[in-house]
């Protein structure tokens, strides 16, 4: 049986477009030109994915997304433009329940190779989600704000730096990065870095959402900032975060722009690739949460391979079972465990 999408846009153009592209699946597809004869739709079909725009008249993407999710949890990829504006609308889309998203071009046109081909992705991943987990994802009370004024970790530096935490998650990351970031205590003893897949423009919104969780700073990296025990970095969107040791021993977080070999920027690979060659991997923590595709799954590899720690997140767990199966498969995982799991290790590591 074919697998069944729902195409949800006001624009008759995007519409078109998106049902030209997935249609290359083989999947059923129908259409809805608003949020209310979205529900209506999503209500009486189980569709394996629904792609939502996020501004539509009668009712928006984002009020669709929550009746959805309250009465039919599917896989929704939210469609939005490029803007800080919407970088929040979709931080709170996936706090309603949105699996993932995709950046709508100003031009309206999905056409082009790059986005073309991120459309087909996604779609495809999402269609492979169990409904069960969606279900679950879909009663998560969402997290209270944390941090008080000046609460701060001691005056520590780089050079007290024993060991570094470096985790990497893609789509279905966001809430579980969210859940790391409130639970992680004042007076931690290890910087925390992370990648998650994003765009520049939602990096900034992401990172100050975490920050309203967390009883630590976490910070959205930038050239030259000096890493600190306590502290939780987030890679800024479209650009790689790697470590540079000054002669002063101090440890800085060096901004690199060069494309990757895979499309990922930032990489998670680079960034442990990075980490090994500053900290030496024995003194790595490496982390692979639940995303599409394999990045970090080498380097986590190479971490294992020179006496680092390495935790993949379990199929069981795990929204999309792609880049923890393959850092799994090639051999980068002493172990795979529940996000729950992997979170106390993270939590109570000495």
């Amino acid at each position: 049986m074919a697998k069944k999408v729902l195409i949800v846009d006001d624009s008759a153009l995007m519409r078109k477009q998106l049902k030209e592209i997935i249609g290359t699946l083989g999947f059923e597809i129908d259409t809805a030109k608003n949020g209310k004869e979205a529900v209506e739709k999503a209500i009486h079909t189980q569709y394996n994915v629904i792609t939502m725009d996020v501004n539509m008249p009668v009712m928006s993407g984002i009020e669709a997304l929550k009746q959805i999710m309250q009465e039919k949890p599917t896989p929704i990829l939210m469609v939005s433009s490029f803007t800080t504006k919407d970088a929040m609308t979709i931080m709170n889309a996936l706090d309603f329940g949105a699996t993932d998203y995709i950046v709508k071009p100003g031009t309206m046109n999905f056409t082009k190779h790059e986005n073309h081909e991120e459309v087909l992705h996604k779609v495809k991943s999402l269609s492979q989600i169990p409904i069960k987990r969606l279900q679950r994802k879909a009663l998560r009370a969402p997290l209270s704000e944390r941090k008080t004024e000046n609460e701060s970790v001691d005056h520590m530096s780089s050079l007290d730096i024993s060991k570094v935490v470096l985790i990497g998650s893609s789509t279905g990351g966001p809430s579980l990065i969210e859940q790391i970031c409130a639970s992680i205590p004042i007076g931690y003893k290890y910087p925390i870095c992370i990648v998650q897949h994003m765009p520049e423009e939602f990096t900034k919104a992401f990172t100050q959402r975490l920050n309203r969780v967390s009883c630590v700073d976490v910070y959205e990296s930038s050239q030259n900032m000096e890493l600190k025990p306590g502290s939780i970095y987030i890679a800024r969107g479209g650009i790689h975060m790697t470590f540079k040791r000054e002669v002063s021993g101090k440890i800085i977080i060096h901004e690199d722009k060069e494309k990757s070999d895979n499309h990922f920027q930032p990489s998670i690979n680079k960034m442990m690739y990075s980490a090994i060659n500053i900290f030496g991997g024995e003194n790595i923590v490496g982390v692979i949460l639940t995303g599409i595709g394999d990045d970090g799954a080498d380097a986590m590899v190479k971490i294992k391979e020179s006496g680092g720690y390495t935790l993949g997140e379990s199929e069981k767990s795990a929204t999309v079972y792609g880049m923890p199966k393959e850092a799994y498969e090639r051999g980068g995982v002493v172990e795979q465990l529940d996000f729950i799991q992997i979170l106390k290790k993270i939590v109570t590591l000495k």
